[in-house]
């Protein structure tokens, strides 16, 4: 991220300025050369606001995990959301405008407001007009539900591969059953579920089928958004920790091919995630 003077300036961040600094009533959009004080599409006004986005009384943010590059930033940008929504960076019911989004990451606020439009059509958050993007509230009711539509796909499709796949080929996803034990270690809950999500994609990506991969891995992301009041956002890291020893556990169980272990290891991984 380019250092730049402080948001009352209107450039992005100073390198290592936490996201407490960037208040609502404070982030500016820098204006464009030879700008005048009426506001484009996405141009501020002679008082720094976008027109269409207020940006007074927003929460501050803690510091993004992801330092976004230049190339595809619009991609890089979901990412940062994606993990700053798993991490509970934002808040249920918070609204986020792209101003101070952008502001935030050091780039124009049209790539966020494309990144929070993909994040809108996945049902992470919904559009407020004239104002962002409210990040969704949820429920464990929803998160049960999640779980119980993965059981139904995902524990045939294991107990099936159980009986096919060599162990062998078990055996080459041990490193990355390895990596969520360690991710987890970490406690840092948006990195374990990027890791989570690669785990189960490789177990699932035998079956040959990537529409079911797809299906799945949509259904994984969802179930990672936190709920109100806490949830798997708001899991600790001896949860963490214990969950991805579960990929171990299931591993060992489908190079044995025990489908009685494999089932209730499946099942149980579920519950535990909602």
């Amino acid at each position: 991220m380019t250092p730049s003077t402080d948001t009352s300036g209107g450039g992005p961040l100073k390198q290592g300025e936490p996201w407490s600094a960037v208040q609502a009533g404070q982030a500016r959009v820098p204006r464009q050369a030879g700008a005048t004080g009426a506001a484009g599409a996405d141009g501020p006004g002679a008082d720094g606001a976008v027109r269409g986005e207020h940006t007074h009384g927003e929460p501050a943010l803690p510091r993004p995990r992801t330092v976004i590059q230049r190339s595809s930033v619009r991609g890089q940008i979901v990412d940062a959301l994606r993990a700053a929504l798993v991490a509970g960076d934002l808040r249920p019911g918070e609204v986020y405008s792209a101003p101070v989004l952008g502001e935030r990451f050091g780039v124009s606020a049209t790539p966020v407001r494309e990144a929070m439009q993909q994040l809108a059509i996945e049902g992470a958050v919904e559009v407020v007009p004239n104002r962002g993007f409210r990040v969704v509230e949820r429920g464990a009711r929803e998160l049960a539900e999640l779980a119980e539509v993965r059981s139904l796909i995902e524990v045939p499709v294991m107990l099936k591969l159980a009986r096919t796949v060599p162990a062998e080929r078990w055996a080459e996803l041990r490193p990355l059953a390895e990596a969520t034990v360690r991710a987890a270690s970490s406690g840092c809950r948006a990195t374990y579920a990027d890791s989570d999500r690669v785990f189960h994609r490789a177990v699932l990506s035998l079956s040959g089928n990537e529409q079911l991969v797809q299906i799945a891995e949509d259904l994984h992301r969802r179930a990672q958004w936190p709920l109100v009041g806490g949830g798997p956002g708001g899991r600790g890291r001896a949860e963490l920790v214990a969950d991805a020893h579960e990929h171990t556990a299931l591993l060992d169980a489908l190079i044995a091919r025990d489908l009685d272990v494999v089932r209730v290891l499946v099942g149980e991984h579920f519950t535990g995630a909602g």
